[in-house]
Protein backbone atom coordinates (compact mmCIF):
# COMPACT_ATOMS: atom_id res chain seq x y z
CA UNK A 1 0.00 0.00 0.00
CA UNK A 2 1.40 3.39 -0.99
CA UNK A 3 1.96 6.30 1.38
CA UNK A 4 -0.23 9.34 0.81
CA UNK A 5 0.52 12.92 1.78
CA UNK A 6 -2.45 15.07 2.81
CA UNK A 7 -2.34 18.85 2.78
CA UNK A 8 -4.70 21.79 2.77
CA UNK A 9 -5.37 23.06 -0.74
CA UNK A 10 -6.57 26.44 -2.00
CA UNK A 11 -6.90 28.01 -5.43
CA UNK A 12 -7.89 31.60 -4.69
CA UNK A 13 -7.43 32.71 -8.30
CA UNK A 14 -10.58 30.84 -9.26
CA UNK A 15 -14.03 32.35 -8.73
CA UNK A 16 -15.49 30.85 -6.68
CA UNK A 17 -12.40 29.71 -4.80
CA UNK A 18 -11.39 26.06 -4.56
CA UNK A 19 -10.62 24.99 -0.99
CA UNK A 20 -10.21 21.63 0.64
CA UNK A 21 -7.71 18.87 1.28
CA UNK A 22 -5.48 17.22 -1.29
CA UNK A 23 -4.45 13.57 -1.03
CA UNK A 24 -1.33 12.98 -3.13
CA UNK A 25 -0.31 9.31 -3.53
CA UNK A 26 3.29 8.21 -3.32
CA UNK A 27 2.92 6.57 -6.75
CA UNK A 28 0.30 8.51 -8.75
CA UNK A 29 -1.43 6.71 -11.60
CA UNK A 30 -2.36 9.95 -13.38
CA UNK A 31 -6.04 9.84 -12.40
CA UNK A 32 -7.81 12.27 -10.07
CA UNK A 33 -11.04 12.47 -8.09
CA UNK A 34 -12.96 15.45 -6.72
CA UNK A 35 -15.17 14.65 -3.72
CA UNK A 36 -17.83 16.98 -2.31
CA UNK A 37 -20.06 16.84 0.75
CA UNK A 38 -23.73 16.87 1.63
CA UNK A 39 -25.90 19.87 2.51
CA UNK A 40 -25.18 19.87 6.24
CA UNK A 41 -21.58 18.72 6.08
CA UNK A 42 -18.11 19.70 4.87
CA UNK A 43 -14.89 18.24 3.48
CA UNK A 44 -14.14 16.60 6.84
CA UNK A 45 -17.07 14.17 6.48
CA UNK A 46 -15.87 10.67 7.57
CA UNK A 47 -17.22 9.05 4.40
CA UNK A 48 -15.26 11.45 2.19
CA UNK A 49 -12.08 10.99 4.23
CA UNK A 50 -12.34 7.20 4.02
CA UNK A 51 -12.96 7.29 0.27
CA UNK A 52 -10.11 9.75 -0.31
CA UNK A 53 -7.71 7.50 1.60
CA UNK A 54 -8.78 4.40 -0.32
CA UNK A 55 -8.61 6.03 -3.74
CA UNK A 56 -5.27 7.73 -3.05
CA UNK A 57 -3.82 4.42 -1.82
CA UNK A 58 -4.81 3.10 -5.25
CA UNK A 59 -2.93 5.89 -7.04
CA UNK A 60 -5.60 8.59 -7.45
CA UNK A 61 -4.87 12.22 -6.61
CA UNK A 62 -7.95 13.17 -4.56
CA UNK A 63 -9.35 16.57 -3.61
CA UNK A 64 -11.92 16.72 -0.82
CA UNK A 65 -13.41 20.15 -1.35
CA UNK A 66 -15.67 22.49 0.56
CA UNK A 67 -18.39 23.71 -1.79
CA UNK A 68 -18.60 27.51 -2.22
CA UNK A 69 -21.66 27.84 0.05
CA UNK A 70 -19.73 26.09 2.83
CA UNK A 71 -16.76 28.38 2.32
CA UNK A 72 -19.13 31.31 2.86
CA UNK A 73 -20.59 30.00 6.12
CA UNK A 74 -19.45 27.28 8.48
CA UNK A 75 -22.89 25.88 9.30
CA UNK A 76 -26.29 25.43 7.75
CA UNK A 77 -27.57 24.10 4.43
CA UNK A 78 -27.15 25.76 1.03
CA UNK A 79 -29.73 28.33 0.01
CA UNK A 80 -31.88 28.25 -3.14
CA UNK A 81 -29.47 30.59 -4.90
CA UNK A 82 -26.29 28.62 -4.10
CA UNK A 83 -26.60 25.68 -6.50
CA UNK A 84 -25.30 27.28 -9.71
CA UNK A 85 -22.29 28.77 -7.92
CA UNK A 86 -21.58 25.44 -6.23
CA UNK A 87 -21.52 23.75 -9.64
CA UNK A 88 -19.07 26.37 -10.88
CA UNK A 89 -16.97 25.58 -7.82
CA UNK A 90 -16.93 21.91 -8.77
CA UNK A 91 -15.88 22.82 -12.32
CA UNK A 92 -13.07 24.95 -10.88
CA UNK A 93 -11.98 22.04 -8.68
CA UNK A 94 -11.76 19.80 -11.74
CA UNK A 95 -9.71 22.47 -13.52
CA UNK A 96 -7.34 22.66 -10.54
CA UNK A 97 -6.77 18.91 -10.64
CA UNK A 98 -6.33 18.95 -14.42
CA UNK A 99 -3.24 21.10 -13.82
CA UNK A 100 -1.81 18.32 -11.64
CA UNK A 101 -2.66 15.14 -13.55
CA UNK A 102 -2.78 14.06 -17.17
CA UNK A 103 -5.10 11.05 -16.77
CA UNK A 104 -8.80 10.69 -16.18
CA UNK A 105 -10.89 13.00 -13.99
CA UNK A 106 -13.62 11.59 -11.75
CA UNK A 107 -16.26 13.55 -9.86
CA UNK A 108 -18.07 12.36 -6.78
CA UNK A 109 -20.23 13.64 -3.99
CA UNK A 110 -22.49 12.73 -1.11
CA UNK A 111 -26.17 13.75 -1.31
CA UNK A 112 -26.29 17.48 -2.29
CA UNK A 113 -22.69 17.38 -3.53
CA UNK A 114 -23.49 14.38 -5.70
CA UNK A 115 -26.63 15.97 -7.08
CA UNK A 116 -24.74 19.12 -8.08
CA UNK A 117 -22.01 16.95 -9.62
CA UNK A 118 -24.55 15.13 -11.75
CA UNK A 119 -26.20 18.39 -12.79
CA UNK A 120 -22.81 19.80 -13.79
CA UNK A 121 -22.10 16.79 -15.98
CA UNK A 122 -25.55 17.06 -17.57
CA UNK A 123 -24.83 20.74 -18.32
CA UNK A 124 -21.48 19.79 -19.87
CA UNK A 125 -22.97 16.97 -21.98
CA UNK A 126 -22.80 19.01 -25.19
CA UNK A 127 -19.95 21.46 -24.51
CA UNK A 128 -17.41 19.21 -22.78
CA UNK A 129 -18.77 15.64 -22.56
CA UNK A 130 -15.36 14.04 -21.94
CA UNK A 131 -14.26 16.25 -19.06
CA UNK A 132 -15.42 13.75 -16.43
CA UNK A 133 -14.76 10.05 -17.05
CA UNK A 134 -17.29 8.84 -14.46
CA UNK A 135 -19.48 10.05 -11.62
CA UNK A 136 -19.69 8.63 -8.09
CA UNK A 137 -23.01 9.57 -6.47
CA UNK A 138 -23.37 8.63 -2.81
CA UNK A 139 -26.86 8.66 -1.27
CA UNK A 140 -28.40 10.56 -4.16
CA UNK A 141 -31.24 12.78 -2.81
CA UNK A 142 -33.91 11.81 -5.32
CA UNK A 143 -36.57 13.70 -3.35
CA UNK A 144 -36.93 15.40 0.05
CA UNK A 145 -37.77 12.98 2.91
CA UNK A 146 -41.48 12.05 2.94
CA UNK A 147 -42.07 13.98 -0.30
CA UNK A 148 -41.68 11.38 -3.06
CA UNK A 149 -43.73 13.51 -5.43
CA UNK A 150 -40.92 16.11 -5.56
CA UNK A 151 -38.60 14.14 -7.83
CA UNK A 152 -35.19 15.65 -8.61
CA UNK A 153 -34.78 13.90 -11.94
CA UNK A 154 -35.21 16.66 -14.54
CA UNK A 155 -31.56 16.58 -15.65
CA UNK A 156 -31.08 12.80 -15.66
CA UNK A 157 -32.11 12.30 -19.34
CA UNK A 158 -29.27 14.70 -20.27
CA UNK A 159 -26.61 12.82 -18.30
CA UNK A 160 -24.05 11.25 -20.63
CA UNK A 161 -21.42 10.41 -17.99
CA UNK A 162 -21.07 6.81 -16.71
CA UNK A 163 -22.33 6.86 -13.13
CA UNK A 164 -22.02 4.67 -10.05
CA UNK A 165 -24.82 5.22 -7.53
CA UNK A 166 -24.29 4.04 -3.93
CA UNK A 167 -27.58 3.97 -2.03
CA UNK A 168 -28.64 2.80 1.42
CA UNK A 169 -31.64 0.51 1.88
CA UNK A 170 -33.14 2.82 4.51
CA UNK A 171 -32.39 6.19 2.89
CA UNK A 172 -35.37 8.56 3.39
CA UNK A 173 -34.31 10.51 0.28
CA UNK A 174 -34.96 7.55 -2.05
CA UNK A 175 -35.95 3.90 -1.90
CA UNK A 176 -34.03 1.35 -3.92
CA UNK A 177 -37.07 0.90 -6.16
CA UNK A 178 -37.22 4.65 -6.78
CA UNK A 179 -33.51 4.68 -7.61
CA UNK A 180 -33.86 1.80 -10.06
CA UNK A 181 -36.65 3.68 -11.80
CA UNK A 182 -34.57 6.88 -11.97
CA UNK A 183 -31.55 5.09 -13.43
CA UNK A 184 -33.65 4.03 -16.42
CA UNK A 185 -33.92 7.72 -17.35
CA UNK A 186 -30.14 8.02 -17.81
CA UNK A 187 -28.79 7.26 -21.31
CA UNK A 188 -25.24 6.70 -19.99
CA UNK A 189 -23.93 3.49 -18.42
CA UNK A 190 -25.00 3.21 -14.78
CA UNK A 191 -24.58 0.87 -11.81
CA UNK A 192 -26.43 0.81 -8.49
CA UNK A 193 -24.51 -0.42 -5.45
CA UNK A 194 -26.97 -1.17 -2.65
CA UNK A 195 -25.74 -0.78 0.93
CA UNK A 196 -27.51 -1.91 4.10
CA UNK A 197 -27.94 1.41 5.85
CA UNK A 198 -29.36 4.90 5.82
CA UNK A 199 -28.40 8.22 4.25
CA UNK A 200 -24.95 8.22 5.91
CA UNK A 201 -24.12 4.75 4.51
CA UNK A 202 -22.93 3.72 7.96
CA UNK A 203 -20.37 6.52 8.31
CA UNK A 204 -21.96 8.49 11.13
CA UNK A 205 -19.97 8.72 14.33
CA UNK A 206 -17.75 5.71 15.01
CA UNK A 207 -19.80 3.18 13.04
CA UNK A 208 -17.49 3.18 10.05
CA UNK A 209 -17.89 0.70 7.24
CA UNK A 210 -14.40 -0.74 6.83
CA UNK A 211 -15.05 -2.49 3.53
CA UNK A 212 -17.32 -0.06 1.69
CA UNK A 213 -14.64 2.29 0.25
CA UNK A 214 -12.76 -0.66 -1.28
CA UNK A 215 -16.03 -1.98 -2.72
CA UNK A 216 -16.83 1.42 -4.23
CA UNK A 217 -13.37 1.66 -5.82
CA UNK A 218 -13.78 -1.79 -7.36
CA UNK A 219 -17.29 -1.05 -8.67
CA UNK A 220 -16.18 2.24 -10.21
CA UNK A 221 -13.27 0.58 -11.98
CA UNK A 222 -15.61 -2.10 -13.33
CA UNK A 223 -18.05 0.55 -14.54
CA UNK A 224 -15.46 2.15 -16.80
CA UNK A 225 -13.64 -1.03 -17.85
Amino acid sequence: MSQTSIRAFADNAADPHVRGFLHVPETPDGNALVLSHGAGSNAHAPLLVALAETFSDAGFTVLRCDLPYRQSRAFGPPGPGDAARDRTGLKNALAALRKMVSGRLFLGGHSYGGRQSSMLCAELAEKDPDLVTALLLLSYPLHPPRRPEQQRTQHLPDLRTPTLFVQGTRDPFATITEMERALKMIPAKTKLLVVDGGHDLGFKGKTLRETLPDKILLELKELIS
